[in-house]
């Protein structure tokens, strides 16, 4: 593992030691630094080969999320919608350093880029699909697609042509939820999942449990699905 501090935003770049020349990267943005033990899960799930780079160290409410959004429940702040400065963030300053990491110390080609990520996280991933052609695969796992007008913004953009797979997952329990917007999570996801499947390669699929339970192996399995 090789670690980072770019933009005070914590960067590690995990890979196994093998001679396989060229790697996909997938990007993963952390709540918590928890790319370690979705490293170690995608390693029990034989995922194929690949290179995490997990970013941490993040504004979670509002470099993640791409517009304005009133808080949500008593003691909530507002979502200042970051994302597009934040993805700049990435593409501009983060990137470039590990590429020439991944070339010039392990040796390795880029073969492609895919982004995931959970929770806000996962519409973030979902997001930049619009925004960059950065990235060919994608996965928003338990994503916050209940976040306002985001449907209409999916019917209403264009995708980048160079996306060629989509993962989408939800917990079976998620939408039941005392907060009128989070209860429409998996109308929404559905909803974006269907419309984005008619032209894109894409899954979805339900997990056992509420939005808090297995992060780590949920995103695991999302990840392992993109590689295949």
């Amino acid at each position: 593992m090789k670690e980072y501090t770019i933009n005070n935003r914590i960067i590690n770049i995990f890979y196994n030691e093998n001679e396989t020349k060229e790697l996909p990267v997938i990007i993963l943005n952390t709540f918590n630094n928890e790319g370690k033990n979705v490293w170690e899960k995608c390693n029990e799930l034989n995922s194929k080969d690949f290179i995490l780079v997990s970013i941490g160290n993040i504004d979670w409410n509002n470099d993640l999320t791409p517009w304005e959004c009133l808080p949500l429940f008593k003691g909530d702040s507002k979502y200042l919608g970051h994302a597009d400065t934040y993805l700049k963030e990435i593409e501009n300053d983060i990137i470039p350093i590990i590429e020439e990491y991944i070339t010039n110390e392990l040796n390795k080609k880029i073969s492609y880029y895919g982004i995931a990520g959970y929770s806000l996280s996962g519409l973030f991933a979902l997001y930049t699909g619009f925004k960059t052609n950065k990235f060919k695969k994608i996965a928003s796992i338990s994503g916050s697609l209940w976040y306002p007008k985001f449907a209409e913004y999916v019917k209403s953009n264009k995708l980048n042509d160079n996306i060629e797979k989509i993962y989408f997952s939800l917990g079976n329990k998620e939408s039941k939820s005392r907060i009128e917007i989070l209860s429409t999570v998996k109308d929404k996801t559905k909803e974006i999942y269907e419309y984005v499947n008619k032209s894109i390669n894409s899954i979805y699929e339900e997990n056992e449990g509420n939005h808090f339970k297995d992060e780590t192996q949920r995103t695991a399995k999302g990840i392992k699905w993109l590689l295949e």
